[in-house]
């Protein structure tokens, strides 16, 4: 039986690439995949694009490809990433000028658009938003509206015979899965299959997760070397069985538990998991360790995918003041407690217009709510944060600025200060029928 191995390149947008290149290297794969799109980084990659049509791709493209391209090229393996985020044709050129200055031809680079729905939000607009429970109109600040699309268009890119597939927003187990809709040439609506690619996508698609970095745990969950982790790496089979391994000798676990712990990773319901290309059932999932650091996976099933796509829409919705101070040595918490409140205080006298304030004492209060600000056993340390929204920069800086004068205002002892600005894009949700939704493929060729 045909099988195909395909790595993970990245598990987020910043994601270290030093294991994506070991498992070119040492993997024996055929497929590497880079997920790098997150809710947010989509609309504030829509910002840069405003700002500079040349941008709106990750930051981390060039840096990224400059090693990946080569080396795809030698051992030629196909690349996938959603790295395009608000502008995979730009992306798409920019990997051509870095293949041309390196001296690499015969490479076909696709582009995969289409997921960008901001010119007919006007149809939605009684559409009522998920987080506000208002009706689409009512937003105000919209700049960038994406669409979870499906493997649809990574499929055809591949039919037209890219060696790299550059999207926008697709669904996180869909640069995973399409590779393997390709190869085998499963049908659309194979849903049992596509239940089974949407588990190995989930399973790789955030990285070192799986392979024991967000598992571990000192002395209750060891990992051995997490200061090297190895990336997942998935062998496939025709029937849609696979396991989940990694480089020999990497750093890094993959067993029952990691495996498990991602199984289990943004899943509301592991009977009905939604994706744009079907509705996946990871409720029978099996786990078998059949060897060291290789994990059998099965179960997985499917049935019809929906007739609406979630669309993301990006909003500018805020500014963020942010301001810290450090108090250490006796009586450390009691001048960290002082200092909350005068900044409080003085933000109250000078009428500083404030949307939502939060005061944390960190190794306090700063993870675990204490609202009742209960004794604590004493620390030899404190850090005080002050963060609040607001409608204007302005008002955001304020809050920013009195934190920083506690310095020579008072209490005693204060050092570290760090303040900061910040705009906020926030993210909206609604679905949009499918039909209204086309992927569209580029090729650009070296």
């Amino acid at each position: 039986m045909k099988t195909i191995r395909i790595a993970t390149g990245a598990g987020y947008a910043g994601d270290r690439l030093e294991p994506a290149l070991e498992a070119m290297e040492k993997g024996n794969i055929d497929y590497i995949s880079f997920e790098c799109l997150a809710e947010r980084t989509i609309a504030i990659a829509q910002q840069a694009k405003l700002k500079d049509p040349s941008k709106g791709y990750n930051g981390l493209l060039e840096y990224r490809m400059e090693k990946v391209l080569p080396l795809a090229k030698e051992k030629g393996i196909k690349v996938i990433t959603n790295m395009g985020a608000a502008n995979p044709e730009r992306a798409a050129e920019v990997c051509v000028q870095i293949a041309e200055a390196y001296g690499i031809t015969g490479l076909k680079i696709a582009a995969v658009t289409g997921d960008d729905v901001a010119d007919i939000l006007d149809k939605y607009d009684d559409t009522i938003v998920w987080e506000t429970k208002a009706p689409l109109k009512e937003l105000e600040g919209i700049v960038s509206a994406n669409v979870y699309m499906g493997s649809e268009g990574i499929v055809e890119a591949l039919r037209q015979g890219a060696d790299v597939v550059i999207t926008g927003r697709v669904a996180d187990p869909a640069i995973f899965m399409a590779p393997i809709i390709y190869e085998f040439g499963w049908e659309m609506d194979d849903w049992d299959r596509l239940g089974k690619g949407t588990q190995l996508g989930h399973l790789l698609e955030c990285g070192a997760q799986v392979t024991g970095g967000y598992y571990s745990e000192p002395g209750k969950k060891d990992v051995p070397h997490p200061e090297r982790l190895g990336f997942p790496i998935a062998e496939v089979s025709e029937d849609g069985s696979f396991f989940i391994t990694k480089v020999e000798g990497s750093g890094g676990v993959v067993d029952v538990h990691t495996c498990t712990e991602q199984l289990l990773y943004e899943i509301h319901d592991p009977s009905s998991y939604i994706t744009p290309d079907v509705i996946a059932d990871f409720s029978k999932t099996t786990f078998e360790e059949t060897s060291k650091d290789v994990v059998q996976v099965g179960g997985a099933t499917g049935r019809e995918r929906p007739d609406t796509l979630k669309v993301s829409i990006g909003y500018l919705d805020c500014f963020i003041g942010e301001g810290y101070m450090s108090y250490g040595g006796p009586g450390a918490y009691e001048r960290a407690r002082l200092a909350a409140d005068i900044v409080l205080k003085r933000l109250e006298l000078r009428g500083i217009a404030i949307d939502e304030l939060k005061v944390d004492i960190l190794g306090h209060d700063s993870i675990y709510w204490n609202s009742e600000r209960a004794p604590v056993p004493s620390a030899p340390e404190y850090r005080l944060r002050v963060a609040g929204r607001t409608k204007d920069r302005t008002s955001a800086s304020r809050i920013a600025e009195e934190v920083e004068a506690l310095y020579t205002n008072g209490p005693a002892g204060g050092c570290g200060a760090v303040k900061s600005v910040q705009e906020i894009v926030s993210v909206a949700s609604i679905l949009i029928d499918r039909k209204d939704v086309t992927p569209h493929v580029v090729i650009k060729e070296v």
